[in-house]
């Protein structure tokens, strides 16, 4: 069985590792352990080129460094996870359900909201789009109030 995370740093995130690793356990399953970084010119940030490229190379050691810690955070008590930072992506949750598909993933557990500063009463548009297109099974995991 292959369980994906998806990662961004958030609790939420964290929150959705934590049942991801207690679910692996028991089903004996590999974690795949996911981080997305949106390619920048979608954004449409007027910067000249050379700003452009130190928030690219930000933007991608920040996301190594997220992947890692929950690499790490995994790697105490469980060591089958695999991981990967996905550099250039259009759209979030596009490079999650592609990756699931790709990976043959059999359930992506993802945090209902994210690092986003929405604060909408629903599901995070991220954990949203991924439920409405993915391949496979979704656990979405809620922060408990």
């Amino acid at each position: 069985m292959k369980i994906l995370v998806p990662v961004d740093g958030s609790k939420h995130a964290q929150e959705a590792l934590d049942i991801a690793r207690d679910y692996a356990k028991l089903k004996n399953a590999d974690i795949y352990i996911v981080t997305v970084v949106p390619i920048i010119e979608s954004i449409g940030l007027e910067v000249f080129p050379s700003e452009q490229e130190k928030i690219k190379a930000s933007m991608r050691s920040h996301a190594e460094t997220i992947v890692n810690q929950a690499c790490g955070f995994l790697s105490v008590d469980y060591r089958r996870s695999h991981c990967k930072t996905i550099v250039a992506s259009h759209s979030v949750p596009d490079a999650i359900v592609d990756y699931a598909a790709k990976e043959k993933i059999d359930v992506i557990v993802i945090g209902s909201r994210g690092l986003g500063k929405s604060s909408r009463f629903k599901m995070g548009s991220v954990a949203s789009k991924v439920v409405k297109h993915s391949p496979c099974s979704v656990y979405v995991v809620k922060m408990p109030e």
